[in-house]
């Protein structure tokens, strides 16, 4: 079943005085996947976002959400839409449900208790609903902020570095309630500079640099599908690596690991030829590049 497209950005363009802030950035989101926007702190995501959501303006492109266009239907636009900015604010002295309640009663479209109560227990706050916010951990006023957020069950969800300060605790039940909104069909948009976060969340990757859009696509080895790395652990090492290379294989010392280039899957070539020239295998594995691995390979200078 094909998803849904639930937001596309098309070439849109940022100005202050004469400096271009964001550059002709495009990239899309469909439903039940999950978008990471990456970049260094300073490359334009809380921009883009921002813009997102109508609190700054474009200067060129277009922006449509479920089809509607944010700049001639905002208010059709903006009902698809769930957000989180910055960091999330509520009422202290308030207790959860009653912060909630006060969103409801400005929802533009109606919220049964039944559907406050799924909310609930979807972020997992069923037991602290009922205790003040200024009790709160970090963690637990993320989730609110994210039950907030999708109280009038948007189709798009947008997140400015959710994860920022979550202990190890907080980060996984927010993969966990994350991975639920994506099965909902939900499409979710994240910003972080964090690789470690958005490699375990992220279907899709839009990586930004310097106010433009430097890659859009999957998060594994996007650039090239037909290629294929393996790593050979041998304790022949040597004469695993000089055959090889006899062979024409484009194959390199990785720690304890030779990693081979192939241009096509000749795995089970590769490993026949490999014992029938007595090359002991210990390990024979695919590798997959890390999103640190290709993060340092798309961008220029190597790092955040």
């Amino acid at each position: 079943m094909e998803s849904k497209r639930v937001l596309e950005v098309e070439a849109i363009s940022k100005r202050i005085g004469k400096k271009n802030i964001i550059n002709d950035a495009s990239f899309t989101v469909d439903g039940g996947k999950v978008t990471g926007l990456l970049g260094p702190n300073g490359a334009g995501k809380t921009t883009i976002i921002r813009m997102l959501v109508g609190l700054m303006c474009h200067d060129e492109g277009k922006i449509q959400i479920n089809g509607q266009s944010i700049s001639t239907n905002f208010k059709e636009a903006m009902a698809h839409v769930g957000a989180i900015v910055e960091n999330p604010e509520f009422y202290n002295y308030m207790t959860g449900l009653e912060n909630l309640k006060q969103y409801v009663r400005m929802s533009l479209k109606p919220v049964t208790d039944e559907a406050l109560n799924q909310v609930i227990r979807s972020v997992h706050l069923e037991n602290n609903i009922n205790q003040k916010v200024k009790t709160y951990s970090l963690g637990m006023r993320q989730r609110l902020g994210v039950a907030q957020a999708i109280l009038h069950q948007p189709d798009l969800l947008l997140l400015d570095e959710p994860m920022n300060g979550l202990d190890p605790k907080g980060m996984r039940e927010f993969r966990e309630m994350i991975q639920n909104l994506k099965n909902q069909g939900v499409g979710v948009l994240i910003s972080s500079h964090q690789l470690s976060d958005m490699e375990l969340l992220c279907d899709d990757l839009v990586l930004v640099q310097k106010g433009e859009i430097t890659y859009v696509g999957p998060m594994n080895n996007p650039e090239d599908e037909k290629k294929w790395t393996v790593l050979l652990e041998t304790n022949q090492q040597q004469q695993a690596l000089d055959f090889l290379k006899e062979l024409e294989y484009a194959a390199t010392v990785d720690g304890n690991y030779i990693k081979i280039e192939l241009k096509e899957d000749t795995r089970t070539l590769l490993v026949k030829q490999l014992v029938d020239n007595g090359i002991d295998i210990k390990e024979f594995k695919v590798h997959v590049d890390s999103l640190e691995e290709n993060f340092l390979r798309w961008t220029e200078d190597g790092g955040l």
